[in-house]
């Protein structure tokens, strides 16, 4: 049989393996994370990483781990040999290698030379490879444990090395990978270098300390939830603590380390409507589910996965993640721990403020009131045994931001329109959530024109609207009649809102369900009941506002993603006076 291409044939050996090498070894990251992975499945306690030239002139791997025979090492360099399988079973993988194509793959690329020796022996063994071309094994000095050196990548690929980046990009590609497996495998201590500098040294520690060292010093809520055969446990950072990209963004499944579109996203929803667009939240997370249920042999690299029920898989991670999140602001507690804060000021069960909040003025069209008190005794001390983490006011500057002093002397300046927005949000969720928002009948009705499109955009969702305590009926060409608005936003122009509204809708596929972008509804509706910048508020007002940010889930920030509320400490405050 012919094909255009000339009579079919089989490759040579050298041209298979420098394939597999393109699909496998992408990058010198990728050289990296497979001698890693294989060292951790070695059993080694301790690794060290060591890369010249972003890895593209020299990398270096050396482990104490069960190390290999000569005969073992003439094997370890042939393709589909592997002893991360017992037997031909495909589905329940425990090791983080499988393929048996990563030592050819490199060697068929670079010059590359193992070293081993298994414990016991009287002698290492080394190997050599050069583009393809297997040596001879041969003794050797050499510690228990494995080392391999792997010289000028892609020498033997020149057109894949043009591809690769700076040797900066590369460097910092590997330091990646090695951090992600360190995180994955806390017990082993892991050293990396590049051209000579330190980036980390590791001793092997328990997963807290390890998160803590490598994803930075934020205080980390801890993450747990179990659903079925399913459990999920790690650290999240608050949502004021965002990066520009997700590589702070540590995924394990089943001690794999994974780039998984099916997490990825349950933690992008999570994190939706606390974070502002375009910013990644800082998690850790390490997912643990029986082997049956996991497909780890669809991505070449193994950076992805196959999961039996991923819809299950991103309802836990959403659910756990949402849960650790759900503390009052400023009740964060010491680093690895949850939210601990008592809250000074319960929500009613329909998610509106208590009794008492009204009379402080909190709701729109209150009596302002002074705007800051006659004289302030000193820091602001618990009442009644209560903490209060967002302390007392004490007066409202620009009359946008509100200043308060917490129990241990520090400053905290409040947003009083961000945080009312927040507060808003998640009473209408509360509400919405125990069968309806509160509507509140106008005592004349409002007629709000809008573009014909729009109009019908907003008569389109009409039942929807009329769960969110929206009432409105047509009135006419380009005109909707609004009959009652709901209750928790007080008195606001209807206009604006609705305008607002049929933006949001106009994002939306007609298909599309409305509590897919409920959210966003929300927060459309949550912003226009909110207190507004340039409004001046009273002591009461102020107090009755820190109390129930202090009470209210998510309320470290706005319903766009942006801060409620910033904190001064003593020692901060002594820096920017240069007394330290």
């Amino acid at each position: 049989m012919e094909t255009r291409a000339g009579r079919i044939r089989l490759l040579p050996e050298t041209t298979v393996n420098r394939i597999a090498a393109g699909e496998v070894i992408e990058r010198p990251a990728a050289a990296v994370r497979e001698l890693v992975e294989n060292a951790l499945d070695a059993g080694a306690r301790r690794i060290v990483v060591a890369i010249a030239g972003g890895g593209i002139e020299r990398i270096e791997v050396v482990d104490d781990g069960d190390g290999m025979s000569a005969g073992e090492l003439a094997l370890a360099v042939q393709r589909h040999a592997t002893s991360k399988l017992p037997d031909d079973d495909l589905v329940r993988i425990s090791t983080l290698g499988f393929r048996g194509e990563a030592l050819p793959s490199i060697g068929a690329a670079a010059r590359l030379v193992i070293t081993s020796r298994p414990p016991g022996a009287e002698a290492a063994a080394t190997l050599t490879v050069e583009g393809g071309r297997v040596g001879t094994p041969a003794p050797a000095a050499g510690p228990p444990g494995t080392r391999v050196v792997v010289r000028d990548l892609f020498y033997a690929t020149p057109a894949r090395r043009k591809f690769l980046k700076s040797p900066r990009a590369e460097a910092d590609a590997a330091e990646a990978a090695v951090r992600r497996l360190a995180l994955a495998s806390p017990q082993t201590a892991m050293r990396f270098e590049s051209d000579g500098r330190v980036a980390f040294d590791l001793p092997g520690q328990d997963r807290a300390d390890r998160v803590a060292a490598l994803l930075g010093g934020e205080a980390l809520l801890v993450v747990e939830g179990v659903r079925n055969t399913l459990r999920v446990t790690g650290y999240a950072a608050a949502p004021g603590v965002t990066r520009a990209t997700a590589a702070a963004q540590v995924l394990v499944v089943n001690g794999r380390p994974v780039a998984d579109p099916v997490l990825r996203i349950a933690v992008r929803v999570a994190y939706r409507d606390v974070i502002a667009q375009g910013r990644h939240p800082v998690v850790a997370l390490f997912l643990e589910l029986p082997a049956d249920e996991l497909d780890v042999n669809v991505h070449p690299a193994k950076a992805e996965v196959r999961f039996r029920d991923p819809g299950e898989v991103r309802g836990l991670v959403i659910s756990a993640l949402t849960r650790a999140l759900a503390g009052g602001a400023g009740a964060t507690g010491s680093p690895m721990q949850p939210h601990t804060g008592r809250p000074a000021l319960a929500l009613r069960p329909d998610g509106l403020p208590r009794p008492g909040m009204a009379e402080a003025g909190l709701a729109l069209g209150g009596t302002p009131a002074v705007r800051s008190p006659d004289r302030f005794h000193g820091p602001f001390s618990a009442r009644d045994g209560v903490e209060f983490p967002l302390g007392a006011p004490v007066a409202q500057v620009l009359d946008t931001y509100i200043i308060a002093v917490a129990g241990d002397g520090a400053l905290i300046l409040v947003d009083q329109h961000a945080a009312h927005e927040r507060l808003t949000h998640e009473a209408l969720k509360a509400q919405l959530l125990a069968g309806g928002v509160r509507a509140q009948p106008l005592l004349l009705p409002a007629v709000v024109d809008l573009p014909p499109a729009d109009a019908a955009r907003l008569l389109a969702r009409g039942d929807d609207l009329r769960g969110l305590g929206l009432e409105i009926e047509a009135f006419g060409p380009g005109a909707v009649l609004v009959r009652a608005m709901p209750a928790a936003l007080g008195t606001p122009e209807p206009g604006p809102l609705l305008r607002d509204l049929a933006d949001e809708f106009a994002d939306m596929d007609e298909s599309t369900v409305l509590a897919a972008r409920l959210d966003a509804v929300l927060a459309r509706l949550a912003c226009h009941g909110s207190i507004r910048a340039g409004r001046r508020l009273g002591i009461p007002e102020m107090d009755a506002l820190l109390r129930q940010m202090e009470a209210t889930p998510r309320a470290d920030t706005c319903s766009h993603g942006r801060p409620t509320w910033l904190k001064l400490t003593r020692s901060e405050i002594e820096r920017l006076f240069g007394r330290r």
